[in-house]
């Protein structure tokens, strides 16, 4: 059965036919940060100093993690990196997605 963001969803793709697929790109994006978030807990590391190490403030981080801005690559890689973990980039064609609704 249908929810309210399934509607939305559907609405917006009559406007826009990439809707899902931009809906997609942003739940990666979230899930990716927030598994950087879940990582810099696990490391015991504050944002200050993950900041300080990836040359960012800590607002920066603070807003990567809740989501609030579209983060440059280069700056997930960098975090990623202090942490002691790497980014790993594939082009893939947009209907194989496994997070598009």
């Amino acid at each position: 059965m249908p929810d309210f963001l399934d509607e939305i969803i559907e609405e917006s793709t009559q406007d826009d036919a990439t809707f899902p697929q931009k809906v997609g790109a942003a739940l990666d994006q979230r899930l990716l940060m927030r598994e950087l978030a879940a990582a810099r807990l696990a490391a015991d590391l504050s944002q200050t100093r993950l900041a300080a190490a990836a040359g960012t403030s800590q607002s920066q981080i603070a807003r990567a993690e809740s989501g609030d801005v579209d983060v440059r690559l280069s700056t997930v890689a960098k975090m990623a990196a202090v942490l002691g973990k790497r980014l790993e980039w594939t082009l893939v064609d947009a209907d194989c997605s496994s997070t598009t609704p």
